[in-house]
């Protein structure tokens, strides 16, 4: 299927409330499509960067998912819950903070940043058996869950008053902040939970770029805030083809290309083809071969 004009990411501004499934649900109402899908799910509770993905555009969104993510965060120190943050039930509260101070704070987030093994939240969108892990958690049922290796790029404190810590994280995806909140309160010995958190950035696209829920409904302020296929695409290495090989790759055919400029011949690759100054397919290139995996004919 062709990319048109109705074919876009868009950057939301979730509020605190509503589910990522709701935002969708607006934006199909609003933008009259059924195609709206999200890259990346925010809890109820938090606000921030969602990326919507509208149209032909939805085709896209396992190349977004992925990328690396920014958020402020706020960590109320001495009360733990079961669900790491302040929806949940409190499981355990102390008064004793006389081991709480503002350095051993910065330490302990210090700490987590590089790589490391992180545990899930028992309640959490993660699927287990094909079912969420918040429905579960919500019956009572209790999941050994293996930790995962996720990445902390830097983490640093906002703030600090006693009890409430705020900081911002740059992280790979699949990473937890509840978990965080979770692992500083343990690692100081006074349990903690998650009171706030808002979503900054997603790759390139930060929230300061992107557009209310409740001006779904206007076309400019739409207009101005999606983004193009190809834009959307462009932590990509791109590679453009001429007619006759993008009508190769339209026809499923793979190609024998000279690697772009950089790449390891040796590994694989996905790469934005593009032809005609838009993207005409997603590719993978292995070894000098080209194969088209998702491809959207002019």
């Amino acid at each position: 299927m062709r990319l048109e004009a109705g074919d876009f990411v868009l950057p939301v501004d979730k509020p605190e409330g509503p589910t990522s499934h709701d935002v969708v649900a607006s934006a199909r109402r609003a933008l009259r499509t059924r195609r709206v899908g999200h890259t990346g799910t925010l809890d109820p509770f938090a606000s921030g960067l969602l990326l919507l993905c509208v149209g032909q555009a939805t085709r896209l969104s396992e190349h977004l998912t992925g990328l690396e993510k920014e958020y402020e965060a706020t960590a109320r120190l001495g009360v733990s819950t079961d669900s790491l943050d302040r929806e949940g039930t409190i499981v355990s509260e102390t008064d004793d903070l006389s081991a709480v101070t503002e350095e051993r704070v910065a330490e302990v987030l210090a700490s987590f940043q590089g790589p490391l093994d992180q545990l899930p939240p028992q309640f959490s969108a993660k699927k287990v058996d094909g079912e969420a892990m918040h429905r579960k958690a919500r019956r009572g049922e209790h999941v050994e869950l293996s930790p995962v290796p996720v990445t902390i790029h830097d983490i640093a404190l906002l703030s600090f008053e006693r009890t409430l810590v705020r900081f911002s994280v740059r992280c790979s995806s699949g990473t937890y902040i509840r978990s965080i909140a979770r692992d500083l309160g343990e690692a100081i010995g006074v349990g903690a939970h998650l009171t706030a958190l808002r979503r900054t950035s997603v790759g390139r696209f930060r929230v300061e770029d992107s557009i209310a829920v409740d001006a779904l409904d206007d076309e400019a302020r739409v207009s101005h805030a999606r983004v193009d296929p190809l834009s959307a695409v462009s932590h990509l290495r791109s590679l453009e083809v001429d007619d006759a090989d993008a009508a190769r790759l339209v026809h499923g055919q793979r190609l024998r290309v000279e690697a772009p400029g950089g790449s390891d011949e040796s590994s694989t690759e996905r790469v934005a083809v593009v032809h005609a100054g838009t993207l005409l397919a997603i590719g993978e290139l292995d070894d000098g071969l080209l194969r088209p995996r998702k491809v959207f004919p002019a």
